[in-house]
């Protein structure tokens, strides 16, 4: 009988690719991946069962204990059923809500975080609608910073000028394949990254540039503590590194550059500021201990003769240095970042075509490749009148200490007293460490709303769930930096359930306070996509580069941009004249000693690169009792928290555990065998894992991929969330970022009847 039913085809985008879905009978049959791409990432094929899956939100549901009156705040969420309400009463509270708390605590106690990847369209993106609605409504506490790299953000600025190093754009690898003969990866060039693009994308390049810059006689070099954080089909010399250890061994090739004479002594002289003071650091003058190899391979496990030598292959031939967003997500994480600029410095590096140094290349795909510098589209933000921010991996301290002051980045702030969160498209309960103590303190808001298309940990951990549309359920435009296509994004099915658009959420709440037509512009959603693409279009206009109108967009579905011809080459116009391209640092030049930081007064981040022990760490007196260090990676099998429920992130599962990989020697010392359920555990929390064995990491080494579901049982999360595991304290008072890489663990088989995981089966619900 279905073979009757036409098969409708329609073109889709997603943050992990562009594909094309056959419907049938109002339901998506098959995923097929864009042409144009030439390495899909197996993640689109999910997205049927995401879509129609069990853990869908059918319509708005409301905590019981909230609607009973347990308004006041402490109250642990996640404990009561839900009651479905129609959208009408839905928005009502949600609109006097806002309301109350603005009126009775002012604006900044609204926190409107909404941190997350959402929608990979630029119209529907959530945290931009939200956060519009928000400021319509009067105002909002905000985060700055992105979880992936704050440190990078924070730092970068103050050395190199500005945060392209980090963001993009980097060094081509176009021009690393032409002019570099070594690169090293701190952190490797992981392709399970290279499937992920914010706003969308149709094109993943990663592994085939490089492959292409292997071809061409560059020599990667991977210092990871994981040899898979390299391609094993991508010749690459391996060289195991103890986590969060790389700044002591950048200090320790700057102690040979310096000993042998090898620093590019004009190039510092002309483009860099304060290299005495960090001479004398590395030489141990100013602090009594001189940064050897010697000394540095007391820290990483890196012999002292491969670290001398590797010095002498970086000043002897051009080189690339590129390190992971991952690196500075862990204490003190704007170290390695500051030293690895600082070391192309003293190469002299730095404004070549295909030399430098740049963060990401392994990070994210789109990171190195040569698109043009075109605009992408996006959505305009309102002011937000109640001006009140805080760094974006600060929200538990947040909560815990209403009205405390705190610094960063040389400011002195002060925490908001919040009574009401409101997320929208990500998922805190991934993207946050420390969770059974993060969950405590979200239990200190009075009001939770949550928009969320499934049943996640967020919305379960919510008073307010308001069913939102995927990204197969309305229209859209995809567009990003870092991919050559602008993708028209084409419903796909109808929205399921009582599912709807975060447009359309946001409008009708305001629409209950009289501030509708201010957040709409009076423009549905397809007004508004042809209005962000003409204005679009103009830019592209003016740069020269017309583009189709939107109509003749629309139809065809996709516009091709060009690729630039030149290299991209960072720095270039400040190295070749650095009077003339002053960059914007407090000396003009390459800050290899800050006056500005140091004036800050921070004793954990002071005027140059310097070498901390991290509390979690091999060498801390910590890995006695907890001998294992935990690296939380992106996974493979899905983008952070999404799909998790569905697709290969499922099939990847343990007796739907979340997999740990375990040199096979640590846990052959526990009597673990692969596929053993295991208790992963320290004074912070515990969660499940199933055992996976390698000989490809260094020993002392675990590998818990993030994303996994948050499903509490106590202080044990029964499905694997690395996230009860990890820190949650700043990387320091200058950036005040994330530190989920720095974290000691132990590993035991777990004893008794296998706990159920029920995060993927929709809470109770009772009727009102």
């Amino acid at each position: 009988m279905n073979d009757l039913v036409p098969t409708d085809l329609r073109q889709n985008a997603s943050h992990w690719g562009a594909f094309t879905a056959a419907v049938q009978g109002g339901r998506i049959t098959e995923i097929h991946p864009f042409a144009g791409d030439p390495d899909p990432s197996p993640i689109i094929y999910g997205t049927a069962e995401a879509v129609h899956g069990r853990t869908r939100i059918d319509r708005p549901h409301v905590r019981k204990g909230w609607l009973d009156g347990d308004r006041a705040g402490g109250t642990l969420r996640a404990q009561d059923p839900f009651v479905p309400v129609d959208w009408d009463t839905a928005t009502r509270l949600v609109a006097g809500e806002l309301s109350r708390v603005r009126d009775d605590f002012g604006p900044a106690s609204i926190f409107g975080g909404s941190y997350g990847w959402s929608s990979a369209g630029r119209f529907h993106h959530a945290k931009t609608q939200l956060q519009r609605m928000l400021a319509v409504a009067g105002g909002f506490t905000t985060s700055l910073m992105s979880y992936s790299y704050a440190a990078g953000q924070a730092i970068m600025p103050h050395i190199l000028g500005d945060m392209s190093s980090v963001v993009g754009p980097v060094t081509d690898w176009r021009a690393i394949a032409r002019h570099a003969r070594v690169m090293l990866c701190f952190g490797g060039i992981p392709l399970r990254n290279g499937q992920i693009i914010n706003g969308g994308g149709g094109e993943h390049d990663m592994g085939p540039w490089l492959r292409h810059a292997a071809k061409a006689g560059v020599r990667l070099i991977n210092i990871s503590p994981v040899k898979a954080d390299m391609p094993a089909d991508v010749p690459a010399e391996w060289i195991p590194i103890r986590p969060t250890t790389d700044t002591a061994l950048m200090l320790a090739l700057a102690h040979v550059l310096i000993t042998e004479d090898r620093v590019d002594h004009g190039f510092v002289e002309r483009c860099t500021s304060g290299y005495d003071r960090l001479r004398a650091y590395v030489l141990g003058e100013s602090d009594g201990t001189p940064k050897t190899p010697a000394w540095a391979a007391a820290e990483t496990g890196i012999p002292a003769d491969r670290i001398v030598a590797l010095a002498r292959e970086i000043a002897g031939a051009p080189t690339m240095l590129t390190a992971a967003w991952s690196l500075q997500r862990a204490e003190y994480g704007e170290q390695p970042f500051w030293m690895l600029a600082a070391l192309a410095a003293l190469l002299g590096s730095i404004g070549k075509p295909g030399l430098g140094v740049g963060f990401g290349h392994g990070s994210i795909a789109g990171m190195g490749t040569v698109r043009g510098d075109f605009p992408t589209l996006g959505m305009s933000a309102f002011p937000n009148r109640a001006n009140s921010i805080i760094p974006v991996a600060r929200i538990t301290d947040m909560l815990e200490n209403p009205g405390a002051e705190y610094d960063y980045n040389g400011r002195r702030l002060r925490y908001p007293d919040t009574r009401l969160i409101y997320w929208a498209g990500g998922n805190p309960f991934h993207h946050h460490q420390d969770l059974n103590r993060f969950r405590r303190a979200w239990a200190r808001a009075e009001t939770i709303v949550v928009h969320e298309p499934w049943w996640t940990s967020a919305a379960r951990h919510a008073d307010i769930v308001l069913p939102a549309t995927t990204t197969l359920e309305r229209d859209d435009i995809a567009s990003s930096a870092r991919d050559r296509f602008v993708l028209a994004m084409k419903q796909v099915v109808p929205p399921q359930g009582q599912a709807r658009d975060d447009f359309a959420i946001c409008a009708d709440i305001l629409d209950a306070m009289g501030l509708r037509d201010r957040f709409t512009e009076q423009r549905d959603v397809h007004a508004w996509l042809r209005f962000l693409y003409g204005r679009w279009q103009g830019q592209m206009d003016r740069l020269g580069h017309p583009v189709p109108d939107f109509d003749a967009f629309w139809a065809e579905g996709r516009v091709e941009l060009p690729d630039r011809t030149d290299d991209v080459v960072p720095m270039a116009a400040f190295v070749r004249d650095p009077e003339q391209h002053r960059l914007n640092t407090g000396s003009g030049k390459i800050e290899l000693f800050s006056e500005t930081i140091a004036g800050f007064g921070y004793a954990d981040c002071p005027g140059h690169p310097t070498w901390f022990a991290p509390r979690e760490y091999l060498g801390s007196p910590l890995a006695t009792r907890y001998p294992l260090h935990v690296l939380t990676a992106q996974p493979a099998t899905r983008l952070h928290s999404q799909m998790d429920a569905v697709g290969p992130s499922l099939e990847s599962k343990i007796e739907g555990r979340e997999p740990i990989w375990l040199h096979a020697d640590d846990a052959a010392a526990r009597g673990l065998v692969e596929g053993d359920i295991v208790r992963v555990f320290n004074d912070r929390g515990a969660c499940l894992a199933g055992v996976r064995l390698t000989r490809d990491q260094l020993p002392g080494v675990a590998v818990l991929p993030t994303g996994a579901w948050y499903d509490p049982q106590d202080t044990l999360c029964v499905h694997g969330n690395p996230n009860v595991l990890t820190q949650d304290i700043g990387t320091s008072k200058l950036g005040q970022g994330p530190v989920a890489q720095s974290c000691l663990v132990e590993v035991e088989r777990f004893a008794g009847p296998l706990p159920p995981v029920t995060v993927h089966v929709p809470p109770a619900v009772v009727e009102g």
